[in-house]
């Protein structure tokens, strides 16, 4: 199977309950802001209601090239996905497969997946239990160690805070509250986008850690 390019830039994790307006508008600003990658979690949907929200979605992102995500092992008629830590174990085959990752050790439980989402990186009220925050330091630690590209996730929403990451080696950060939330949603991607567009690229760490993962097997 060929292998889709994992996210990077601002990848948008949607939550219609914090949205000032329907879904699809808000992420249609953010497209117009410059967000490529949304993931869909909605996750307390019937399967009937996800999946056409998930059509109308992709119909949005495809304007622009982007592409649609979703949450969990089913991806919904289409073919990327983003797992839990905890499973499920293998993934499943589909072209494009993200994890939630908040360490070493989960990171070093990857096999074919594409990209980790690692946080909380800021402090935020949306994980409970995942405590305490990395901050650009812990988060810097552990890219090093990945064996996948990385996006930030978690409090991000500043520009000053996305920057923070990039800075580190994030090739991108996964931001929700700060867009589903915002009046101009189009405004907030762009200045995010524009914060991560300016943060230099982090020097490549070529000594391995005793305790990294091993590298990923090909699929």
């Amino acid at each position: 199977m060929d292998r889709a390019a994992p996210p990077s830039g601002v990848v948008l994790l949607t939550e219609r309950r914090l949205a000032g307006k329907p879904l699809a508008a808000v992420v249609a600003g953010a497209v117009a802001g410059g967000v490529r990658w949304v993931v869909l979690r909605e996750q307390d949907l019937p399967r009937a209601e996800r999946a056409a929200l998930a059509a109308d979605l992709r119909a949005v992102l495809a304007e622009a090239g982007g592409t649609l995500v979703v949450a969990g092992p089913d991806p919904l008629d289409g073919d990327a996905v983003h797992l839990t830590a905890a499973g499920p174990y293998p993934p499943p085959a589909v072209a494009l497969v993200g994890r939630s990752c908040h360490d070493a050790a989960e990171l070093g439980r990857l096999t074919t997946e594409d990209y980790a989402t690692l946080s909380p990186v800021y402090p935020t009220p949306t994980k409970p239990g995942y405590g305490p925050a990395l901050r650009p330091a812990g988060l810097a630690d552990l890219v090093r160690v990945s064996p996948v590209p990385v996006l930030a996730l978690g409090g991000v929403r500043t520009p000053e805070q996305a920057y923070a990451c990039a800075r580190v080696g994030a090739v991108g950060v996964a931001v929700l509250g700060a867009i589903m939330r915002a009046p101009d949603p189009a405004a907030v991607a762009a200045e995010l986008t524009r914060a991560l567009t300016d943060a230099p690229t982090p020097p490549t760490v070529s000594t391995p850690s005793a305790t990294a993962p091993a590298p990923r097997e090909n699929p």
